[in-house]
């Protein structure tokens, strides 16, 4: 941890938009005493002697089944002495569901037990019987945490698919639930060496590198006080009004392990051939819409330009005529309908664009630490919130380029400000709603979801504004050509322009299909996703592509003498959005098909999240494409001569 109030002293003085957000950043650190980092794994040890106490902490019950997370302690499970405590660090973590709690389960370093006997419950009611034998019907997991290690129901040197994190709340037999009441721990430690000149009279250190655990059903009426628990024939049946016992036992086991390699086991990779058939599927795709693009300007724009040219010097003024996409330099600049809308539909996108190309970046060189849960999904939520300066500069800039005039600037940032967000505070409420009425933690509580409007009026709305301004005070851009006062009539085309703006999408999701099933695997099946290198790349082929597509659509468009390119460009390329779609529909189908256990509730929370992710998508790489359309129009008229 570090002093906010330490850093101050090295801020240079910074004038550019860049400038000034890291700036807000670092007055934003200020309100609170101090301003936590992120840190590589591997960064922050906790060394234990021999008999020290180590706590384990309990997260949320989760099920693939259901995917909806529900506290720990809402089911009839042993709660600590002291008293429940919510020790959540995060916004990320209330975001994704986490409630991570204190348990009674204590462990003494070296001190193995074989039968600890926690608590004896009470009798439990019909309600309890209930909703305990219904979650263990759902497959529903407990995820324990000790020294920030999750814990794991294989051993860590399985094979990557063994590797579980949490254990099973029960199972059934026979048509019979039975419970788990009975957890041994394999606690694997590494033995630190003393180092020259240290004193170790309080003994060696240890740290904790891995976190096992195997399950069983013990019959309560086995279970004596002081004697170890052996697993047997006789289980624990979730009956009303029955007294269950839950019991612990736990080894330490001492490993060659280090600290700082101690998440190897969890961050296996699945499948790095596929990943890397990802990339070169996606590197091929990159090629050969590059060697289009090639031609079309070192061969067809540069003839067409070299005739034209000859066609200046040969023929009267009075009888040249144009032909291909020359015809429309007077209507190619022409102000497009609801340009307003247009602006503020790009300059979301680059708030979206500039959040997901900075945390993957950050994330490829280690600083989002999967030790730190939560923290990749709060940098996120900063990044956007910071980067609205971003917005309201380039969608007031669009503006004052498209109708040559910034008025109504205010309005246009106020736009901004609110599309995206809105969007997704009106779908995550409806899915809170849901949420809040089956008690699932999944439901963003109200202390967070004011906090969010709060940030998002305070920091985003402002930071909006002040971009808007930015732009407002800037000279208008001049076109390399004069728009004619009368549009120029447009001939019948040969192509549907739906069948293009939908096909288009075609290429930009097949460089992105492969490494979106690991990513949805890792949202909805709770398996670990940290090939962020892998996925920096994809994102830099995804974005070249929709670029490169756009580009290519949008001069077959000028060749048929149509000048409407301005929305269409944005539509080609955020048609990778329909297919994105369309694959998460095919998710749910074929890989969650067991999600209707959950019922409306669970089926609302993934198609209601799936709608934001694939709405972002559409918004920013129709940004993209626009962007590359434009910049590719303003160079090949820049070089036509025109009266």
């Amino acid at each position: 941890r570090t002093s906010a109030s330490s850093l101050i002293g090295n801020v240079p003085a910074m004038a550019s938009p860049a400038g000034i957000v890291a700036l807000l950043g670092l007055a934003a650190s200020l309100f609170s005493e101090t301003a936590t980092a992120y840190y590589l794994p591997g960064s922050f040890p906790n060394e234990y002697r021999s008999n020290a106490t180590l706590r384990v902490k309990v997260n949320s019950l989760t099920s693939t089944a259901t995917e909806l997370p529900y506290a720990y302690y809402t089911l009839p499970l042993c709660q600590p002495a002291e008293g429940v405590k919510n020790m959540a660090e995060n916004l990320g973590e209330m975001l994704l569901g986490d409630r991570i709690e204190n348990s009674p389960y204590v462990f003494q370093m070296h001190v193995e037990e074989r039968g600890h006997i926690i608590c004896t419950m009470p009798g439990l009611t019909a309600e309890q019987t209930e909703a305990l034998a219904l979650k263990i019907k759902e497959d529903y997991r407990v995820n324990m945490i000790l020294d920030n290690m999750p814990v794991t129901t294989a051993s860590l040197g399985a094979a990557y698919g063994d590797i579980l994190t949490g254990f099973p709340l029960g199972f059934v037999q026979d048509e019979k639930v039975y419970i788990n009441n009975h957890l041994m721990f394999n606690v694997l430690v590494h033995k630190v060496l003393p180092r020259p000149g240290e004193n170790y009279t309080a003994g060696p250190g240890y740290m904790v590198v891995g976190f096992e655990v195997m399950t069983c059903s013990v019959a309560s009426s086995r279970i004596v006080s002081g004697s170890p628990v052996e697993c047997g024939e006789d289980k624990e049946e979730v009956v009303e009004g029955k007294q269950i016992t839950y019991t612990f036992g736990v080894t330490w086991e001492l490993s060659e392990t280090q600290w700082v390699m101690r998440w190897d086991a969890y961050l296996k990779m699945e499948g790095s051939q596929v990943h890397w058939f990802s990339i070169l599927n996606s590197f091929m795709v990159v090629c050969f819409l590059s060697g289009i693009i090639f031609v079309i300007m070192l061969k067809t724009v540069r003839r067409d330009l070299t005739q034209y040219e000859e066609i200046i010097q040969e023929t009267p003024e009075d009888t040249r005529e144009d032909s291909g996409w020359k015809l429309v330099s007077g209507d190619v600049f022409r102000a497009p309908r609801r340009a307003s809308r247009l602006c503020m539909y790009c300059g979301s996108g680059v708030q979206i664009m500039g959040m997901v190309c900075a945390t993957i970046i950050f994330a490829a060189f280690g600083f989002m630490s999967p030790a730190s849960r939560g923290s990749l999904l709060t940098s996120m939520v900063v990044l956007y919130l910071l980067l609205g300066i971003g917005a309201g500069y380039s969608a007031v800039r669009l503006l004052g380029i498209m109708v040559g005039k910034t008025d109504g600037w205010k309005v246009l940032c106020w736009q901004v400000a609110c599309f995206f967000p809105g969007t997704c505070f009106i779908i995550m409420t409806c899915i809170n709603i849901l949420l809040w009425h089956v008690g699932s933690s999944g439901a963003v509580p109200l202390s967070v979801y004011f906090s969010l409007i709060f940030l998002w009026f305070c920091i985003s709305v402002p930071l909006t504004l002040i971009g808007g301004y930015m732009a407002s005070c800037l000279a208008p851009v001049e076109y390399p050509v004069r728009t004619n006062q009368i549009p120029r009539q447009i001939p019948e085309q040969r192509f549907s322009a739906i069948g293009l703006i939908v096909g288009a999408g075609i290429l930009p999701f097949g460089t992105v299909f492969i490494e979106l099933y690991f990513i949805m695997s890792s949202i909805w099946l709770h398996h670990v996703y940290y090939v962020f290198g892998f996925l920096f790349m994809v994102f830099l082929f995804l974005v070249i592509i929709c670029g490169e597509v756009a580009v290519v659509l949008t001069y077959v468009q000028l060749c048929s003498e149509d000048y409407r390119w301005w929305w269409r460009s944005f539509w080609s390329s955020g048609s990778v959005a329909i297919y994105c779609f369309i694959y998460a529909i095919g998710y749910l189908i074929f890989d969650l098909d067991h999600l209707s256990q959950g019922g409306l509730p669970s089926l609302a929370m993934y198609m209601g999240y799936m709608t934001i992710v694939v709405f972002a998508v559409y918004v920013s790489t129709g940004t993209v494409g626009f962007l590359s359309s434009f910049l590719f129009n303003y160079m090949i008229f820049s070089s036509v001569k025109m009266d």
